[in-house]
């Protein structure tokens, strides 16, 4: 038997920047979400959301995202409640997480996360709306650091999260559209 770091090295390694092609919506379970044409939103970033299932199966909105800025929120239903009655965690972070990746990618170059932390400062509660504001801190060469701040509809601070991109070197646009491997 072979241990797992043998097993990880004998897996062939997919094509740099490989998009699979596929016919028809990734997620059709989902209605097509518009987006506002006036919105201050990227070409790219409109590209995105059209194929991002995750952030908008879990009721996330797309308010903004261009020229190294994003700004989602998403409202805290009953099943988004963890053990202690709160919003778990995971959530917060996948809402952040999401802002982070519009954010990245508001420029048209395709990016991806390298490494992201969160700090919570205080419970979220179930019916609360969180707006999660990302901005670039800073661009180099092929990274970027990213601060994203998630807030309550008071404006009161529930989380800070920082992350890491890595750009790819090839372009986010509508001829070449992420997709999920079939």
């Amino acid at each position: 038997m072979q241990d797992p770091v043998s097993q990880e090295k004998a897996r062939p390694a997919a094509p740099r920047n490989a998009v699979a092609s596929h016919a028809g919506p990734r997620c059709p379970a989902l209605s097509p979400a518009t987006l506002p044409a006036s919105a201050p939103i990227s070409a790219a970033g409109r590209v995105m959301w059209q194929e991002d299932c995750a952030s908008q199966s879990l009721g996330m909105e797309l308010e903004a995202a261009e020229n190294g800025v994003a700004r989602l929120s998403m409202t805290i239903t009953p099943a988004m409640l963890n053990g202690h009655g709160t919003c778990h965690g995971g959530f917060l972070f996948t809402l952040a997480d999401s802002a982070f990746a519009f954010a990245c990618n508001s420029h048209g170059e395709r990016a991806v996360a390298q490494h992201c932390s969160i700090t919570y400062l205080t419970p979220v509660w179930g019916g609360e709306r969180i707006l999660a504001e990302a901005r670039e801190e800073a661009r180099r060469g092929r990274s970027g650091l990213y601060r994203v701040v998630l807030r309550r509809a008071d404006g009161e601070v529930v989380a800070l999260f920082e992350g890491l991109a890595r750009f790819l070197g090839t372009r986010l646009s509508e001829e070449e559209k992420p997709h999920a491997t079939p």
